[in-house]
């Protein structure tokens, strides 16, 4: 049984400013989340609950995990720089 998948506005007005080919990869990956949101390279964010980071390169993509109703809310795509996490 698959995920239901959330994506913010934000994010995806974010996706639309950075190199197209970033762009697609960081889209795959969020489109693998309705799959298994716990696979690749994820860690959980420390002080919040059910709030993941996952790793695509140079980018950070930070989502919420709902379990009951099995929804995955995918809030904010970031470029990683030395201030990041």
């Amino acid at each position: 049984m698959n995920w239901d998948l959330r994506v913010d506005k934000q994010v995806k007005k974010f996706l639309k400013r950075i190199p197209r080919s970033d762009a697609r990869h960081i889209d795959a990956i969020i489109q693998e989340l309705v799959f298994n949101p716990y696979a690749g390279d994820i860690e959980k964010m420390e002080g919040e609950e059910d709030v993941w980071r996952r790793r695509v390169g140079a980018y950070r993509v930070l989502y919420q995990v709902f379990t009951r109703p099995r929804i995955i809310h995918v809030a904010e795509v970031k470029r990683r720089t030395s201030k990041t996490y």
